[in-house]
């Protein structure tokens, strides 16, 4: 098994995770639990110095040398066009992406191309990295051993609303509405993904999480009544990042969900995310849109209308 941690510690949490590994069947997930998709706690600053550390504890816990550590800053369009070509330039398969971003309710700031944080970081950089990896994605998937696409985002969906006029929330900013926002528009991405993969008729899978609400450090910009009361009953309200990081092991690796993509999935199980993420129209004005901020080509008209 070779795992690829791919982190920017500028931000508050892992980035993404990337794996291959022969059949992704016989990965254990006592493995995958503790030391491939849990949050460590790593201090946050402006270099990757603290990264040998993360990798030598992964090694240790595994007894797997093959880890690596790869700087991506999803807030860059550039970091991750730089990441995917070193990537591919190692020529390994890809089995799994567990794209894990992000930041919450931050103050009102920009990513260094312009755009707002919670949508360029949560969303768009998670947007083009799947888009830059869907090439190596499909040449390592094959049928009956799907790759797989796994996507987290939270049930603050349920609350967001996706304005096409304002994406970038400009005309009154919201940190809880731009955070909303966000994980909504990461569920109708996974599931046009899986509209496009499966129309392609290619070996791969896409499925988006739901991890719960889970003690994390992602909370340091709340509301400070809601830090204290994390701090006091968290034990109780909350998950441990293992426990939030289960369903998107299970969705990483369950030979249930094998070949099934376009599920919305909570503690283990399939359950309906907010209404208008099934809007088709929804989903292809957003991709079409990301595309253009992204600067990718979009092949959606071409793949649905042959």
């Amino acid at each position: 098994m070779h795992v690829i941690l791919v982190m920017s510690l500028t931000y508050e949490t892992l980035f993404a995770f990337l794996l291959n590994s022969t059949t992704t069947g016989a990965i254990s997930l006592p493995v995958f639990t503790e030391s491939w998709i849990r949050k460590w706690e790593i201090p946050t600053g402006n270099n990757d110095s603290s990264a040998p550390d993360v990798v030598r504890k992964i090694q240790e816990e595994t007894l797997n040398d093959k880890v690596e550590f790869l700087y991506c800053d999803l807030a860059s369009l550039r970091s991750i066009r730089q990441f995917v070509q070193k990537f591919k330039k190692k020529k390994i398969p890809l089995h799994v992406l567990v794209n894990n971003a992000g930041v919450m309710m931050v103050p009102e700031r920009t990513t260094e191309d312009g755009f707002e944080e919670h949508f360029g970081l949560n969303y768009l950089g998670h947007f083009l990295l799947t888009n830059l990896l869907l090439d190596t994605l499909k040449e390592s998937g094959a049928p009956g051993r799907c790759a797989r696409v796994v996507t987290v985002s939270s049930a603050t969906h349920y609350i967001g609303e996706l304005d096409m006029d304002d994406l970038q929330g400009s005309r009154c900013y919201s940190p809880h509405a731009a955070y909303a926002q966000s994980k909504l528009a990461l569920v109708l991405f996974t599931y046009h993904l899986q509209r496009l993969l499966a129309a392609q008729g290619s070996p791969v899978t896409a499925n988006v999480v739901d991890p719960g609400v889970v003690n994390t450090n992602l909370y340091r910009h709340v509301f400070w009544g809601t830090r204290l009361i994390k701090k006091l009953f968290g034990w109780w309200f909350f998950k441990t990042p293992d426990e939030g990081a289960w369903t998107s092991v299970y969705a990483a690796v369950t030979p249930d969900l094998e070949g099934l993509g376009g599920r919305y999935l909570y503690n283990e199980k399939e359950t309906k995310s907010l209404a208008v993420t099934y809007d088709l129209d929804l989903q292809t004005e957003l991709w079409a849109r990301s595309c253009q901020m992204t600067g990718i080509t979009d092949v959606s008209q071409d793949t649905f209308s042959g």
